[in-house]
């Protein structure tokens, strides 16, 4: 069994192309620029040449790339965009107006020729196949599973990061395991845009799964075997742009919070973690501070094991708590696509044992 699995974060995308009948540590891997950052150097190129810029294709992350935008047009420089591209930089197309960007109706047509063309997407398949078939590597596989930190289409006037906790709370009130954050195509929400944008560029006849990066991350983290051994654990992965912590009893979600990384220092981290450890975090005090929000189930009295996944888990070091940095299978940037294969065995039964059996020996 292979399965495609990618984990999108603002500056990286992590892939794995897990192979069952191979030890996990010698299937192949890239750590590779991320689709946001990607579309931001080709703005950045386009503002320097004097070229305006157009953009198709569908709603992704944003970012990096909404930020070489505002530069782009801070430069007197024009941006032309589809309905579902300009969704990327705003779920209020009247704000993406207001930025500068004209909007397209879906017959309009431009000369290309005469801008820097640009499609938008989380997922470039022909790209990886393309880069794994450079180092003859059979590209072929059987599922797709994909991470992305989806906010939600939050209505007009909504903030996103307080419509986002409002789905999380009661997706928790529903079901409060980390297997909640993992949808197969046919069952995604129809406010995870996001998610959905990148089902449909998938486009292949085989399954294809859509989890949140960050409970991606935390399955993932599980899998080391320092982590494994304990029940109770808290693990926090420090993305490049997001930090999301959990605290988990095996699979079950006791609470969890999510922030801006940009926002966050030893002495924060100390305080979010020991209160969400304890059971006694609040929303508002998250959402206050800048972040997205959290969502706890009740008070603990356990002290859980610590563990930290991410690009920016040097942030944790001066901490007064300690934290285990995770390498599950050796590898704590993959920490998110080993989520989303274990993922896969939990919602495809068939594949459960197979899938499961294959973690279990390269842990």
């Amino acid at each position: 069994m292979r399965i495609l699995a990618v984990d999108v974060g603002t500056g990286t995308q992590d892939i794995l192309l897990f192979d069952s009948s191979s030890a996990v540590e010698n299937c192949v891997k890239l750590i590779m620029p991320s689709p946001t950052t990607l579309v931001a150097q080709r703005i950045a190129a386009a503002t320097r040449r004097g070229w305006p810029v157009l953009m198709e294709g569908v709603t992704m992350g944003g970012g990096p790339s909404k930020r070489a935008l505002s530069r782009h047009m801070a430069a007197g420089l024009a941006a032309y965009a589809t309905e579902d591209a300009a969704l990327t930089f705003n779920d209020d197309l009247q704000v993406v107006k207001q930025m500068g960007v004209t909007l397209l109706s879906p017959d309009e047509v431009l000369p290309r020729h005469k801008y820097e063309v640009l499609h938008l997407r989380d997922l470039d398949l022909a790209a990886i196949r393309a880069a794994l078939q450079s180092f003859g590597v059979d590209s072929r596989f059987d599922a797709v599973a994909v991470a992305v930190l989806d906010h939600g289409f939050a209505p007009k006037g909504v903030s996103n990061r307080l419509f986002r906790f409002q789905c999380l709370q009661r997706l928790m009130e529903e079901n409060s395991s980390l297997g909640a954050f993992a949808y197969l195509a046919a069952e995604l929400p129809d406010h995870l845009t996001r998610m959905k944008a990148v089902a449909k560029t998938a486009n292949v006849a085989v399954p294809v799964l859509l989890m949140d990066t960050g409970a991606a991350a935390a399955l993932g983290a599980l899998q080391d075997a320092a982590v494994g051994r304990h029940g109770q654990v808290l693990t926090i992965n420090m993305g490049n742009s997001h930090t999301v912590a959990f605290h988990l009893d095996g699979l079950r979600i006791k609470g969890f919070f999510e922030h801006h990384t940009n926002l966050l220092d030893e002495t924060k981290i100390d305080d979010l973690t020991d209160k969400l450890a304890r059971g006694v975090l609040t929303h508002d005090e998250v959402f206050e501070g800048g972040g997205h929000g959290a969502v706890v189930i009740g008070e603990s009295q356990d002290k859980p094991f610590l563990a930290v996944t991410g690009p920016r888990q040097d942030t944790v070091k001066g901490a007064r708590s300690r934290f285990h940095i995770a390498v599950p299978h050796g590898d704590t940037m993959l920490a998110g696509c080993y989520g989303l294969v274990k993922a896969f065995g939990m919602r495809v039964e068939a594949w459960r044992e197979e899938i499961d059996r294959a973690l279990a020996t390269g842990a």
